[in-house]
């Protein structure tokens, strides 16, 4: 697989994981306050993961796309924080917060091995 069609698998990835995040956040409870409240931070955090990595792989340097792909993984992060919360404090399952919880983990692990090939080809440069 060449760089291009790795860059548009990891787009699709990304995408595909927007959406289940989106259904996840409709099928939730929202009448109750708490679940509302950090189901729209889940919303915000799930769903930005992939128009980040949009943002880097159009990146014009080396330090532009480790800016954006470290930012690709704190957000999957931020999301991993927001399904915890929810499964420990909400009383949501961890077989429905489960799959994104661990697809989100499988994402930070390729955006910090791809920020950490980039910075050493930047440094051997």
């Amino acid at each position: 697989m060449n760089n291009s069609e790795r860059t548009q698998a990891l787009r699709r990835r990304t995408k595909l994981f927007a959406g289940a995040v989106v259904r996840f956040y409709v099928g939730l409870d929202r009448r109750r306050e708490e679940i509302s409240i950090l189901g729209k931070q889940l919303l915000r955090s799930g769903t930005s993961v992939g128009a980040n990595y949009r943002e880097a792989s159009r990146s014009r340097s080396d330090a532009e796309f480790i800016a954006k792909i470290e930012l690709c993984a704190q957000e999957a992060d931020e999301t991993q924080y927001w399904l915890e919360l929810l499964n420990e404090d909400c009383e949501i399952s961890n077989t429905r917060t489960q799959p994104i919880w661990d697809e989100a983990d499988e994402l930070i692990r390729i955006f910090v091995t791809m920020s950490q090939n980039t910075k050493k080809h930047k440094d051997s440069q």
